[in-house]
């Protein structure tokens, strides 16, 4: 038997760090059912409420979990204005009322008090909230929102996995054959002192003796964006992608003069930073390549498709030190992360 049968954890949990875990793990514990709301007017930046809900169910997936992102009100109104604001979202939203409510502050009592009269009104029998209080002194967990906001990257240690790997930003470097990709791939995660993702394209094909099926492409495309997810958290600020599920699309068009829609949907995923390697030295075929001709077209088609698209991407160009100075130089004035 637990000690209540409902309870209730609500914050902005911008981000979800592992303060606001400690606290839903102990009301989790405590109550037959945990209901968790999240709102926030403004939004925080890199805090969404998409990215919030998802980071809630993700670690939770059996709570109950409410995020709002419209009608709300403003997170500097007056506290009486957002007790009552909660309690309708458990009378109206939820259909429930709740037996405690757990929380780190000092308003915790109070909110508690303002739950009971609420419900109370609402229902028209007499009701008693109780607060529990979990580690006001940030004892156990010494961390705030704000602190993480400051530099998610820096404060890692406070953001499970699931969390911090919203915060990692997707390179995607695209280029045509024997231009330079995979090698810059290696040598910028290195720089950048990060994970990279490798073309698993060129891994089938390899495996399969150089022959690839129609059927292979939305597979190829959909193992790609699978690596990438998996390694965005073991990722440091950045992921590098060597190439993404767009490429596997034109090699779909190309080889088989179609694509399926599996796949035309996958290279619609989004990347933070797009880099075009530019086919400006030798061709060097190595057995598994067309010719410097097809190096060319696909170059042009990258270039039009992104365009096509609105996708803006950074052109690298020269030899290999170069194009990773040039990357860390723009990826530095876009994120602003020491260089």
């Amino acid at each position: 038997m637990k000690q209540f049968s409902t309870g209730l954890v609500v914050g902005k949990f911008s981000p979800l760090h592992l303060g606001h875990e400690l606290l839903i793990r102990r009301a989790m514990e405590a109550c037959d059912t945990t209901f968790i709301i999240s709102y926030s007017l403004p939004e925080l930046p890199g805090c969404e409420a998409h990215k919030r809900e998802q980071w809630l169910r993700a670690r939770f997936p059996d709570a109950m979990v409410l995020v709002i992102d419209a009608g709300l009100p403003h997170n500097d109104d007056d506290e009486l204005i957002h007790r009552r604001f909660c309690a309708n979202l458990c009378l109206d939203k939820l259909g429930t009322t709740v037996e405690a409510v757990f929380t780190s502050e000092d308003y915790g009592d109070g909110f508690a008090e303002e739950l009971g009269r609420c419900f109370s009104a609402r229902t028209g029998r007499r009701m008693t909230v109780r607060h529990v209080m979990v580690d006001q002194a940030r004892g156990i967990v010494p961390v705030s929102g704000t602190l993480v906001r400051s530099d998610p990257h820096a404060h890692r240690h406070f953001l499970s996995d699931a969390v911090y790997a919203s915060f990692v930003e997707k390179v995607c470097l695209l280029g045509g054959e024997s231009s330079g990709k995979t090698t810059l791939a290696a040598a910028l995660a290195e720089r950048l002192e990060t994970a990279w993702v490798p073309e698993y394209g060129r891994e089938l094909w390899e495996a399969q003796d150089g022959v690839l099926r129609y059927e292979d492409m939305s597979h190829i495309g959909s193992v790609q964006l699978q690596r990438e997810a998996k390694a965005r958290p073991q990722a440091r600020r950045f992921l590098v992608c060597d190439t993404s599920p767009l490429t596997t699309l034109f090699y779909s068009r190309e080889m088989f003069g179609r694509a399926d829609p599996a796949l035309e949907e996958m290279a619609e995923a989004r990347y933070d930073h797009i880099f075009l390697c530019a086919p400006d030295f030798d061709f060097i075929q190595d057995g598994t390549r067309r010719d410097a001709d097809f190096r060319q077209q696909q170059h042009r088609w990258y270039q039009d498709e992104l365009s096509r698209r609105n996708l803006s991407c950074h052109l690298l160009s020269g030899p290999l030190e170069r194009r990773v100075a040039d990357a860390v130089a723009h990826l530095s004035s876009a994120d602003h992360f020491p260089p």
